[in-house]
């Protein structure tokens, strides 16, 4: 995995910084038992991020490190803080530790990044640091890795050698000067040296500001550069905002209506942007308009991104637009933006959660198209490779999907938050990210409550139990829970109504079991059993089946255990589901090894191994080999023992997983 982007067709200076940063790497040897770490600070728009891909492409070419990795803080920041276990788990995927794979609490995926990391060669880059103690549980556990660090403000809390502090200040008048000569051809900047060393002063030698400078020189070429710059010095900090804001300005002002309403609306697109086709439905004015709009962006220097790329603007810009947006624009225009980007959002990734999760209880109506707005490509449910897209679509697009949750609070289009948290449960189930799940789903929670749906306020209060007693905030889990079975205590006897408060039931038994409290688990899940039974739900009624005969394995309960699981095992077999099947299987052949019935334990072991091959799961694989190697054990073959948990160590391995 190498997360570098295209380098910049102009770069300039930087070169002690960049050979401070070699040296450092060379003298560092690797020889130490932690990587190097590489502190770059400075302004906002000085560079720090591109610098910091610099340095990296150069240690590719020198070093061929195994992977060059990149997060950027400020998608995982929650009022402040960072959730560093979410950001632990992006690097791990990059690391190509599946979902399956991935550990749920903090502790654990640290082991498991530590483990990972051990024995590579890699390049970290790490954007929007503000703090060191965010910044250390992050450090791969290997001396031949390298740390790149970007931060607006030293990392003042690490303690001298923790840290190769590189600050990089503005461009030097001359350095400014070559950056315009490589940004534009243009005979003024020679015919004008004292009106070029202005606007470098202009532009506080920032390379973000001189880059809209450039653009706004190629647009009007046929200026004196001197008259050019009396439209951004007539009224120097006349609001008492940076020498560079009026560059900004400038660029603003030559926008078109169209150009000018979509700068202003992308201001509240996530900081990693969004497609093409979400800003169609933003600027809510057609494929053709958006489509200028965005040229006329690219053209003025004020766009971050181009064609066949995610749309954004970087931070600095983002923050400008905020400020255009309320200077010029009406509450009007941006909730009417608002509204038609969390619709789109909101269709695209019930699309993608059809694709990913197939047929499943929803409680939310099937989002319409917005007009003039196309949908992304996406598969249909059951069609060849629907799940991994449908997946990889919301994977992609989470960071967006959340910010659309805060934004239709914000909005009080409630029935579009809490209806956008049914798709992002799918992708927590497969990518738990906790921090922004309990967010996004309290949100859900209180959109519900404000528009008195008792059917999504049960759901979504389910949905926020789970992530918080995987934090082990077990006591707001089991209170979120209560309050779900009061709502659904309200509801009718409709089939639809009786299933999902068999679905809260559910959740009940699964938090006790989350406490190691299987007898209440075994309560629940029978309680649940029996309602799915109730309304004619089969595939409710083997699951809870399944779940409570492992609730009463655990129990020690082995005679009715085994008789349960059998019959889930063979209703799973009924039903078609092949995966349930396995599955049911291997728990039954825990309940009869717990019965003394060694053979036809490992009967059943042996069918969910061949099972799991089958379907590639290599983490079931893993977890059969295991059984089968405290079977062998139990029956005094060491040999077989530890053939089978050398395999299963050789996968878990392979995988990321912890042994």
């Amino acid at each position: 995995m190498f997360h570098i982007r295209p380098e910049t067709a102009h770069f300039v200076d930087r070169e002690d910084e960049q050979e401070r940063a070699l040296r450092a790497v060379a003298e560092w040897g690797g020889g130490a038992s932690r990587p190097v770490t590489l502190a770059v600070s400075g302004l906002g728009g000085v560079g720090k991020t591109e610098l910091a891909f610099r340095i990296a492409r150069l240690l590719r070419e020198r070093y061929a490190p195994d992977a060059v990795l990149y997060v950027d803080l400020d998608e995982a920041r929650r009022d402040g803080a960072v959730e560093v276990a979410d950001v632990l788990g992006e690097l791990l995927r990059d690391l190509d530790v599946a979902p399956e794979w991935l550990e749920r609490s903090f502790a654990a995926r640290r082991r498991q990044y530590w483990a990972r990391t051990a024995d590579r060669r890699l390049v970290l880059i790490v954007d929007n640091a503000r703090f060191g103690s965010e910044l250390l549980p992050l450090l791969p556990a290997s001396g031949d890795s390298v740390v790149i660090v970007a931060g607006q403000a030293p990392l003042h809390d690490l303690a001298e050698g923790e840290a190769v502090r590189i600050p990089l200040g503005p461009l030097a008048e001359r350095d400014g000067t070559a950056l315009l000569r490589g940004l534009v051809d243009d005979p003024r900047l020679a015919a004008e040296p004292e009106a070029v060393a202005e606007l470098v002063r202009l532009c506080s030698g920032l390379p973000a500001a001189l880059h809209v400078a450039a653009a706004r020189m190629r647009r009007q070429r046929r200026r004196p550069l001197s008259r050019l710059l009396e439209g951004w010095t007539a009224d120097l900090d006349e609001e008492g905002l940076p020498v560079v804001e009026k560059v900004w300005d400038a660029a603003y002002g030559e926008l078109g209506p169209d150009a000018a309403l979509l700068y202003r609306l992308l201001a509240d697109v996530p900081a990693d942007g969004c497609p093409a086709e979400a800003v169609v439905a933003l600027l809510g004015r057609g494929p053709e308009a958006a489509e200028e709009a965005l040229e006329d962006l690219e053209a003025v220097g004020l766009l971050g991104g181009g064609a066949g790329e995610r749309v954004r603007l970087p931070e600095l810009l983002r923050a400008h637009a905020r400020r255009r947006a309320r200077r010029d624009g009406a509450p009007a225009e941006r909730a009417a933006g608002v509204r038609r980007m969390v619709r789109w959002y909101l269709r695209q990734a019930q699309r993608a959660d059809a694709a990913a999760a197939g047929p499943r209880l929803t409680l939310a109506a099937p989002a319409g198209p917005v007009p003039d707005a196309p949908d992304v490509p996406l598969p249909e449910a059951g069609e060849r490779d629907a799940a991994r897209e449908g997946y990889g679509w919301l994977a992609r697009e989470r960071h967006a999907l959340h910010a659309c949750v805060r934004l239709a609070c914000e909005a009080e289009l409630d029935a579009e938050a809490w209806a956008l948290c049914e798709p992002l449960w799918t992708h927590f189930v497969a990518f738990p990210q906790h921090a922004a799940a309990v967010e996004s789903f309290g949100l859900g929670v209180r959109a519900a409550q404000r528009l008195g749906d008792v059917r999504a306020l049960a759901r979504l209060r389910c949905q926020l139990a789970r992530p918080l007693w995987e934090l082990e905030r077990f006591d707001e889990a089991e209170a979120e829970l209560r309050q779900a079975l009061g709502a659904v205590s309200a509801l009718g006897e409709a089939a639809r109504d009786r299933r999902l408060a068999a679905s809260v039931v559910e959740f009940g038994g699964m938090l006790a079991g989350a406490r190691g409290d299987w007898s209440a688990a075994a309560r629940e899940f029978e309680r649940s059993r029996e309602m799915h039974r109730a309304i004619g739900n089969a595939y409710g009624e083997m699951l809870q089946t399944y779940r409570l005969g492992e609730a009463l394995t655990r129990r020690g309960e082995y005679d009715r255990a085994a008789a349960l699981l059998r019959q889930a095992h063979e209703a799973a077999g009924a039903l078609g589901r092949a995966r349930m099947t396995a599955r049911t299987g291997f728990a039954l052949g825990h309940a009869l090894r717990g019965l003394g019935r060694r053979e036809e334990a490992a009967a059943r072991y042996l069918a969910a191994l061949e099972s799991a091959r089958l379907r590639g799961s290599e983490h079931e694989e893993a977890r059969v080999l295991a059984a089968l190697a405290a079977l062998a054990e139990e029956s005094g073959d060491a040999a077989a023992a530890a053939a089978h948990r050398r395999a299963a160590d050789a996968i878990r391995e392979r995988n990321g997983g912890l042994a």
